[in-house]
């Protein structure tokens, strides 16, 4: 039987030839300047190119005009005859669908617009309403108002659009007139077959 002091010899003696490992020495430096300007670059990159969300309507705040409270929304497309524009102006299309913005930051709005366009177009929706405030009073021009401006003309299925009558919102909303699905098209010309047979 071994000795406790024999024991520890040999434990010695295997382990003569072993170094402690140095921790510093396994570790890279890494240069603070170099990561710092990586990262003002990055910054800079985010902030200098436009804004292209998934749904590809593209705009940042620096990029798009800014309206004021009182400035009218109006637009449409060419084909689109007169008295459709007037009478979408006037607010005398039922309105099945609306979206209310307040409250929501740029990039939700985007999101939301976007969205609900999509199910308008799915339910065969026409004539909506966005609600997206006018921004009176405050030291800030209209934000979301102005995206909205920018966004709807991107939109191939937007016909016209133009800033709501007064007991619909006025300019703190907007009507917009949608492109009719080719199934609607079909009925009605249908219909219009009909009446003339």
């Amino acid at each position: 039987m071994s000795r406790p002091n024999d024991d520890q010899d040999f434990f010695r003696s295997a382990m003569s030839d072993v170094r402690p490992i140095n921790k510093k020495a396994n570790r890279v430096a890494l240069s603070k300047t170099a990561d710092t300007l990586n990262h003002a670059a990055r910054r800079l990159a985010a902030t200098e190119q436009e804004v292209v969300d998934q749904n590809g309507l593209t705009g940042s705040q620096e990029h798009i005009e800014m309206l004021s409270p009182f400035d009218v929304l109006e637009y449409k497309r060419p084909g689109i005859q007169n008295g459709v524009y007037r009478s979408l102006r006037l607010g005398k299309y039922n309105i099945e669908a609306r979206l209310d913005l307040h409250r929501h930051t740029v990039d939700m709005a985007r999101t939301a617009l976007y969205q609900f366009i999509q199910d308008c177009l799915q339910h065969d929706i026409r004539c909506a309403i966005v609600s997206h405030g006018k921004g009176e009073g405050r030291d800030q021009p209209p934000v979301i108002k102005s995206c909205i401006a920018h966004w709807l003309p991107q939109i191939p299925e937007v016909q016209a659009f133009h800033s709501a009558q007064k007991q619909h919102g006025g300019t703190g909303a907007t009507y917009v007139m949608l492109k009719k699905s080719e199934r609607k098209r079909q009925d009605d010309l249908e219909r219009h077959q009909k009446r003339r047979g």
